[in-house]
């Protein structure tokens, strides 16, 4: 199975908030000036951003490059794929038919670099999880709130006893009465949310396994998650409103149930059939 490869602004993106201020000057000259970078030297580049060859090349490698060479070669087929041009942010001036344009060619972004960075490991060794899963829940708060509650609209028409919790205090009682054999999907964009990254402790300690869906890779829900599926979404214009994030959330619970429904195909397919008939009086 080939294995997704993220492309370095998405590493960059990703790991960004846990970087050093060094590395960050780094990161920040690079992001500023790709087609020059391609062309500098380590030295040129560590003057130019203010910092050391040392630092230049720490960064490369908590970016998962084994130096400045490599990674300068990966940035180079990145540079000239027109998938990786970042979109620009909405401006004050921008009419409706601009804003509507850059907002569908943000959220395609992050789907698609979404699909870079999940990893082929990670992404079946959740659907391993989910698929044995004898209850699953779904921790989620403010827009990852609703990725949450519409992971548990699916899951349950394929026959699985899930249930979402956006409540804080909810989340932490019913951790609390998980056990082996369950699994607990714990969706953060920032990977911080302390009430959850608790709620999350309380089901591992009692021996649930913890599915991770986060956009950074060094965040706190990645220390305590079995399994940690990545976005890459970054900030839109309005930074209260991660409005890609949750769409890349959104696509990686779409796939995740699409191929647990696969795992058992006959008995997803029959309790599929078996809501939608419940439900079908209910319609007009």
């Amino acid at each position: 199975m080939a294995s997704s490869v993220p492309g370095c602004l998405v590493r960059i993106n990703g790991l960004y908030t846990e970087l050093r201020d060094s590395e960050k000057r780094v990161a920040d000259y690079i992001r500023g000036g790709l087609d020059k970078v391609i062309h500098q030297s380590i030295t040129e580049v560590a003057e130019s951003s203010g910092s050391s060859e040392s630092t230049v090349v720490r960064l490369c490698k908590a970016l998962d490059y084994r130096g400045f060479q490599d990674f300068k070669i990966h940035l180079a087929q990145e540079v000239r794929e027109p998938s990786s041009q970042i979109h620009e942010s909405i401006a004050k001036t921008d009419d409706p038919l601009a804003i509507k344009k850059k907002v569908f060619e943000s959220d395609t972004l992050a789907i698609t670099e979404t699909l870079k960075v999940l990893d082929d490991r990670s992404f079946s060794a959740a659907v391993k999880l989910v698929a044995a899963a004898r209850r699953l829940e779904f921790y989620g708060t403010g827009g990852s709130g609703s990725v949450a509650l519409d992971a548990q609209h699916k899951f349950l028409k394929i026959g699985k006893k899930a249930q979402a919790y956006t409540d804080v205090d909810l989340q932490a009682m019913s951790a609390s009465l998980l056990g082996a054999g369950d699994v607990v999907v714990g969706i953060s964009h920032s990977g911080g949310n302390k009430e959850i990254l608790d709620s999350l402790e309380i089901a591992k300690r009692n021996g649930a396994s913890v599915v991770a869906v986060t956009n950074y890779g060094r965040s706190p829900i990645t220390k305590i998650s079995d399994v940690t599926l990545f976005t890459a979404a970054g900030e839109t214009a309005f930074k209260s409103d991660a409005l890609s994030s949750r769409i890349a959330e959104l696509v990686i619970i779409d796939a995740l149930w699409t191929a647990v429904a696969f795992e058992d195909y006959d008995a997803s397919f029959d309790s599929i059939s078996k809501t939608r008939e419940a439900t079908a009086s209910k319609k007009i």
